[in-house]
């Protein structure tokens, strides 16, 4: 345990709370300490704003959501709804009855709650610099510019700290990769340069992985693991290039993580492996999919899946349960499935838009893919295409002039667009290449966006920041940033959402707004895409004992239809501060992320 943990504890919150703890000691049972606790809330309230000028308006924002957070935790209602009563909790243990099951990480939780209700957050250590009342005009503007360029200073040298890959001395050392894993594999710049040669040298097994990149002792044992469990795995040897030739992730670590899976993931993947759909449809396409390759959440998009596979496999893939390995001979689609699912587009004309994905779509060929996109386009009520790619990251030779030129030939403007959807985690994956390929589909009219999933591997302060200043640089609109799925097969790479709601508050906040284009979502299952900004889309309902939150996310048409909620377990937010600590990082620099609900 680390010192930043050792301090929340029960002793430490009775001691903070002294006077609830005394009145919870004289009741008799769970409704009288219910009571007790709306009333304690109602009067700390009350206190907070009569009191005027004891406390300073920011953080009696603060007071305010953390009693209206614990107001709705303290609900009988929404007990039920968990599972588990936070206000039994609490009684119990100011009652002396023992709680075993009560660790750290809720008790930092309940204290950083409480803490921000009697408007003691203390997350504000640094006392701003105090302007005179009377200072306004040229002299207050120039205060403010200062104070921002001090803002944007700080933020700069954290950014710092994380390369990217369109830095010369980056350049220069993955030119180096490529000529060496070239020389490996016998390829001349010609080669390295077509897709298809990447696709034929796809690294699927432990020794053709360790003669391209050095591995770590863990990485090695979890590549064998997967292999002998026969999970899909597959890299490009372009991919492979990205990867700094050594074990240490100090930069490369978010890509490594895309690729390489760990122990967790092996053996929930082998465990499951005979009920893939059952377990790890944590979206439920089975209940979404109406016919055969179609998915539906929204009136007018839905999603078309023709290809099975990819160049390459994400270790948090939302469909990895359907992928049975890299480039499966057998992805595509029967033809009687693709004109069942063509037949259906064409009788539902409130759809007017399709995504089209799987796996990756573009690892078919041209002609194949205008086939498909062809009898798409003919349906008189679709106006947009969309493409799901990642090969902008993962193979950008892939996206060819005359690639470029077949998708241009879709779009009629005025009557029908062709949008290209990407899936871009970290600043070290932009390249040239990449570049290069995304500047092609911008010249033919063709925008391209990006889909962030907010890992641990992007989410330290101002990583995923850099990502998208870069990403716009680079003519990539940031489009979605996804909070993880509790799917339990990545575990390490969830996040507690409050830290995805700081970034957005906090971090994000400080760039330009055409940097900042993204929407932070939490994809419901089944029912799709819950809005994080704004806490009117969900309920935090509880905390468990093992200091995780539970959210009641509502669905996006509640105000139309009568819709079930969707109830989900966050991750705890005191074990991902640790997982920071042991990175090197301090967790007093994102202490504000208690007080994201």
């Amino acid at each position: 345990m680390s010192k930043y943990s050792e301090q929340f504890n029960a002793e430490r919150f009775l001691e903070e709370n002294s006077v609830l703890a005394f009145l919870l000691r004289r009741q008799n049972n769970l409704r009288e300490a219910r009571r007790v606790i709306w009333i304690w809330l109602d009067q700390t309230q009350f206190k907070a704003y009569s009191e005027e000028g004891l406390l300073h308006p920011v953080e009696l924002v603060i007071v305010r959501d953390c009693i209206s957070a614990l107001r709705l935790m303290s609900s009988a209602r929404k007990e039920k709804r968990s599972g588990f009563s936070l206000v039994r909790a609490v009684w119990d243990v100011a009652c002396g009855r023992e709680r075993a099951d009560l660790i750290p990480a809720f008790w930092a939780e309940v204290t950083h709650l409480f803490r921000g209700a009697r408007g003691q957050s203390k997350i504000y250590r640094e006392l701003q610099k105090q302007k005179p009342d009377l200072l306004e005009g040229r002299e207050a503007a120039i205060a403010r510019s200062e104070e921002l360029d001090e803002m944007w200073e700080r933020a700069r040298r954290i950014a710092m700290r994380y390369p990217h890959g369109l830095q010369k001395d980056v350049i220069e050392k993955r030119g180096n990769n490529r000529r060496r894993i070239r020389q490996v594999l016998g390829a001349s710049p010609d080669e390295w340069k077509d897709w298809r040669w990447q696709l034929r040298h796809v690294a699927r097994e432990l020794h053709q992985v360790e003669r391209l990149v050095t591995l770590s002792r863990e990485e090695r044992e979890c590549i064998r693991m997967a292999r002998e469990a026969k999970l899909p795995f597959g890299v490009t040897p372009y991919y492979l290039s990205l990867m700094d030739n050594g074990p240490d992730r100090s930069a490369d670590h978010a890509i490594r993580a895309q690729v390489f899976p760990d122990r967790n993931y092996v053996e929930q993947m082998s465990l499951h492996r005979g009920e893939r759909e059952r377990a790890f449809d944590f979206m439920l396409e089975r209940d979404t999919s109406p016919v055969e390759l179609i998915t539906r959440r929204y009136s007018p998009i839905v999603i078309f899946k023709p290809y099975n596979t990819c160049p390459q496999i994400c270790m948090y893939c939302q469909r990895n349960w359907e992928i049975d390995d890299v480039l499966d001979h057998r992805a595509l689609a029967s033809r009687e499935k693709i004109d069942s699912a063509i037949e259906w587009l064409e009788g539902h004309p409130a759809v007017t838009e399709v995504l089209v994905t799987g796996g990756d779509p573009l690892v078919l060929g041209n002609g194949k893919l205008r086939e498909l996109l062809g009898r798409i386009a003919a349906i008189r009520h679709i106006q947009r295409i969309r493409i799901g790619s990642r090969t902008p990251v993962t193979l950008p030779m892939r996206i060819t002039e005359s690639l470029a030129d077949m998708l241009a030939g879709f779009r009629i403007p005025g009557r029908r667009e062709v949008a290209f959807i990407t899936h871009i985690e970290h600043a070290y994956e932009v390249t040239p290449g990449m570049v290069e390929a995304v500047d092609r589909l911008k010249r033919r009219g063709i925008g391209v966006y990006n889909q962030m999933v907010f890992t641990f591997e992007n989410s330290r302060r101002f990583e995923a920041a850099l990502l998208r200043r870069v990403l716009r640089l680079a003519g990539v609109d940031p489009y979605y940033t996804f909070n993880m799925k509790g799917k339990e097969e990545t575990d390490r790479f969830r996040v507690p959402m409050a830290r995805l709601l700081q970034e957005q508050k906090e971090e994000s906040r400080l760039l330009s707004g055409l940097d900042r284009t993204d929407e932070a979502v939490y994809n419901v299952p089944r029912l799709g895409k819950n809005y994080l900004r704004a806490v009117q889309h969900r309920d935090m309902i509880s905390i468990l004992p093992d200091g995780k939150r539970v959210y009641e996310f509502h669905p996006w048409e509640k105000k139309m239809m009568l819709q079930e909620t969707f109830v989900s377990q966050d991750m705890a937010i005191l074990p991902y501060l640790e997982k920071l600590e042991a990175c090197g990082e301090d967790p007093l620099d994102y202490e504000s992320i208690w007080y994201y609900f």
